[in-house]
């Protein structure tokens, strides 16, 4: 349509979005359909930050906040990131806002100019290389590969770095692959940026918690303090805390840039709901024995779909880190035909054909930028992933 913004010609719908709803509109003309393309925990958010966010109500705290969020938020993160990654953030180096992804953005819109690249490593969160293009952005990807369990290699990011270089973008645990950098990766990527000052660094560090076997997590900023006033932090309590709808997410920088990012949410959202702030000071500041809860429970989850992909043939799928996915490839399935008669010509049609044939959900690795895979996310229960394992083998099975 002649009216509408050149922007919108950048970017694609979500994928994970588009896949998510076609297996409720499936479900809702009586399909029986097992989802495993959305990104969301199936836990309760704890007792305690339910009951924290109904004393807010009771309390009154339900007028305007402060956009950067309340102090008592702001000094929660800031003890977060003391407490459990060794980094000294003041609270005026702290924002919070309406989930991750808008902080995200914030960023970008108060620093990017147009032709200024971010480089992005592949398979990448749908969103990333989204937003840069909206914000006027040059968004750079950067291949990973299986072989070398999906991480940024560090001659490779040298090679992507240019004089335009603005950014670069880590996720750690990564959505879609679940790939976590050790110490020792993480620096040898770090030790590149240190080389680059014009370098920033944007880490989205969201899945931090879900973290199995004896894995530690590490940050930039904590890994490099070099890269400290270079970097900014992004986590939030959508994951860890299963809170997606209560929609919270921050981050921690130099205060310059939370400024910045301060006069555009200024006019744009403003502060997010008080309700909500309420609820994550609880989250981040009371008991956290369900973290441990959730691991045990997403490790199994791993463990079980990981051996049952592994045992269908053309399947090859990783043990990844961290995060609730597993991204397996399929390479020796394209070019087959499925029960359908349709050619899966790629993980598109393979993703397609799964849900028409047997039911089940999940997301093409061409839209996370690197293929032919497709991403499962195990946040759900065993059975359901012991079935939808089953449908899997069956329809792979009968493709000729």
């Amino acid at each position: 349509m002649a009216f509408l913004a050149d922007a919108l010609s950048r970017i694609k719908p979500s994928a994970t979005i588009t896949l998510t709803q076609k297996a409720r509109d499936l479900k809702a003309q009586g399909r029986d359909v097992i989802s495993l393309s959305v990104g969301e925990p199936d836990f309760d958010t704890p007792d305690n930050v339910k009951n924290a966010a109904i004393e807010a109500i009771r309390r009154g705290e339900t007028k305007y906040t402060p956009v950067a969020g309340i102090p008592q938020l702001r000094e929660a993160i800031s003890r977060k990131f003391k407490r459990e990654n060794e980094l000294d953030y003041k609270p005026s180096q702290i924002i919070v806002g309406t989930g991750g992804k808008h902080v995200i953005f914030n960023a970008f819109l108060a620093t990017i100019n147009p032709g200024d690249e971010v480089v992005i490593p592949a398979p990448y969160w749908v969103s990333y290389p989204e937003i840069v293009a909206l914000t006027g952005g040059t968004p750079v990807i950067v291949p990973t590969h299986i072989e070398k369990g999906f991480k940024l290699q560090p001659e490779d990011l040298e090679r992507a770095i240019t004089p335009r270089t603005k950014w670069v973008l880590l996720n750690s645990p990564s959505n879609p692959s679940g790939a976590a950098y050790t110490r020792e990766e993480l620096k040898a990527v770090t030790d590149v940026l240190v080389r680059h000052p014009h370098v920033w660094v944007l880490t989205d560090d969201i899945y931090e918690h879900l973290v199995y076997g004896d894995f530690e997590f590490v940050t930039p900023a904590q890994v490099e303090p070099n890269l400290y006033e270079r970097t900014l932090t992004i986590n939030g309590v959508s994951k860890a805390y299963a809170m997606t709808g209560w929609r919270i997410g921050y981050a921690a920088g130099a205060e310059s840039l939370i400024k910045a990012m301060d006069m555009v949410q200024g006019q744009q959202t403003s502060g997010t709901s008080s309700i909500s702030q309420w609820a994550a000071v609880e989250a981040l500041d009371g008991p956290q024995d369900h973290l441990a809860v959730f691991k045990r429970a997403f490790e199994t989850r791993r463990d079980l779909i990981v051996s049952a992909l592994n045992q269908t043939p053309g399947i090859t799928c990783p043990t990844p880190e961290g995060a609730f996915y597993v991204y397996p490839s399929i390479a020796p399935l394209i070019g087959k035909t499925a029960p359908s008669g349709k050619v899966i010509a790629t993980d598109e049609d393979f993703v397609l054909e799964l849900l028409a044939t047997e039911g089940v959900a999940t997301v093409h690795g061409s839209s996370f930028g690197s293929g032919p895979n497709f991403r499962v996310s195990y946040a759900t229960s065993n059975d359901k992933l012991e079935e939808a394992g089953r449908r899997i083998r069956r329809f792979v099975n009968e493709l000729k």
